[in-house]
């Protein structure tokens, strides 16, 4: 049962258990071993939440049985951030000085709307302190690693939540993005993530790092996944939408550091696609820019009086960013806040002639974890800081963003399908069309199939 439960994906499952193939416990119980069984390799788990799950799917059987609706997710199981309030656990956000924290006293609104429809949690999942990195590398949780190489990293903040539905352990998983902590694990694991316009999702009860830019997005392994649980988490009516169309690729800061492989693989989409037509935004850089400052600020006013009281309890990585940001004046923060504006009117130049925009979500593939760097201009820089170099701009102007796995034969490459706000069901329409090409689909680690 565990390894079929690794191959299935969410509409599967519910079709499964409400057609009574399978009972909702059933699909909880092999979640719960195929945790328990991958976990000690990967490191994606941060509490296996047994009791819960089983009661939760239990609840599930009951209402099949007494002939009512179970709701969409009728018995998915999933998992969310280790930044998302469930009752009766602390909320961590990664942070060991958190660990000993009140439990929270009720669900995340996102993780209450799961449950109404269906849904069963079976784990919280490892994540970058305070979500503040790229990589999942956890001074108190450790390192969450790739399923296609233990020995590379798997993105982050949201690695766990990746590693969980790469490696087959869940159907579906909660993250949240910022910067790109959806999108580059998403990519490096080879999997689907979705990260939606910015204020579209519920974020009541969620642990916060920089309230302009975070959102909660979904993890799964296909495009048609991610409608469904989208249509849950947005309280909609339906999931059609009608197919955005005119793709282009972004070019200039978009086109240069990519590894060879990524070069690669983009020409072959390109070539099958079009060519497509191109777009060089202006200003880039300093939209990225404003990004880091505008979380470095808004994290560092977070936390201020923390740090002030035992900077010690922090990892070090994080506290030496979130000083930083503390320290910066506010007319830094105002003037990143202003070059939204600019910026928006350079992407709106684009959103005239096109309706998605396409560009690599990282550089290449994910590094190694005994070399966490990545080259940029010339010269190695941090990969923990540093793989958002992509997805840092679009966050800025909070754009929905379907990260989509490129076809490749070697290890995980993903890309950035960009759309203007509010247009998310129609993105993950164009996602799931582009799907059925074949040019872009989930990359299962070996020993696993997802067709």
């Amino acid at each position: 049962m565990s390894m079929a439960l690794g191959e299935m994906g969410v509409e599967e499952c519910v079709r499964a258990v409400k057609a009574r193939r399978l009972s909702a416990v059933d699909l909880a119980e092999a979640a719960l071993d195929r945790v328990a069984e991958q976990n000690e390799r990967l490191n994606a788990a941060t509490h296996i939440l047994r009791d819960r799950a089983l009661a939760e799917a239990a609840a599930v059987d009951e209402k099949i049985a007494a002939g009512e609706d179970p709701g969409p997710l009728a018995g998915v199981p999933y998992g969310v951030k280790d930044l998302c309030d469930v009752k009766g656990l602390p909320t961590t956000a990664g942070a060991g000085r958190l660990r000993a924290a009140p439990p929270a006293a009720a669900d995340a609104a996102a993780v209450t709307r799961l449950r109404r429809a269906g849904a069963v949690l079976v784990a919280t999942l490892n994540m970058d302190e305070f979500a503040y990195g790229f990589v999942t590398d956890n001074a108190h949780w450790g390192i969450t690693r790739n399923p296609h190489d233990p020995d590379r990293f798997a993105g982050g903040s949201s690695g766990g939540s990746a590693v969980a539905v790469a490696a087959g352990m869940l159907p579906f998983s909660i993250g949240s993005d910022t910067n790109g902590s959806i999108r580059v694990p998403a990519s490096l694991c080879g999997i689907f993530g979705i990260k939606p316009t910015h204020g579209s999702m519920p974020m009541e009860g969620i642990y916060p790092l920089a309230h302009s830019l975070d959102d909660i997005g979904i993890f799964a392994r296909s495009a048609g996944d991610l409608a469904l649980v989208d249509v849950v988490l947005r309280e909609a009516g339906g999931r059609f939408a009608e197919p955005l169309s005119r793709p282009a690729l972004l070019g200039g800061w978009f086109a240069d550091n990519l590894a060879p492989e990524m070069q690669q693989a983009l020409d072959c989409f390109d070539a099958v696609l079009g060519p497509l037509p191109r777009f060089v935004p202006n200003g880039v850089g300093q939209a990225r820019s404003a990004a880091f400052l505008i979380t470095a600020y808004e994290g560092g006013r977070l936390h201020h009086d923390a740090l002030r009281a035992d900077p010690m309890s922090y990892d070090p990585s994080t506290r030496d960013r979130l000083l930083a940001g503390a320290a910066l004046p506010d007319q830094v923060y105002e003037l990143a806040l202003a070059f939204r504006d600019i910026f928006r009117a350079e992407i709106e130049k684009a959103f005239a002639r096109y309706d998605v925009l396409i560009a690599p979500s990282a550089y290449g593939p994910a590094p190694l974890i005994s070399h966490p760097y990545i080259r940029i201009d010339g010269a190695e820089q941090p990969a923990r800081a540093n793989l958002g170099l992509y997805t840092q701009p679009i966050s800025y102007l909070g754009l929905p963003v379907v990260a989509a796995p490129l076809r490749s034969a070697g290890l995980p490459l993903g890309i950035q399908l960009i759309a203007r706000p509010g247009c998310d069901a129609h993105l993950i329409r164009f996602a799931e069309e582009l799907e059925g090409t074949g040019l872009i689909r989930a990359v299962p680690p070996s020993g696993l199939s997802f067709d």
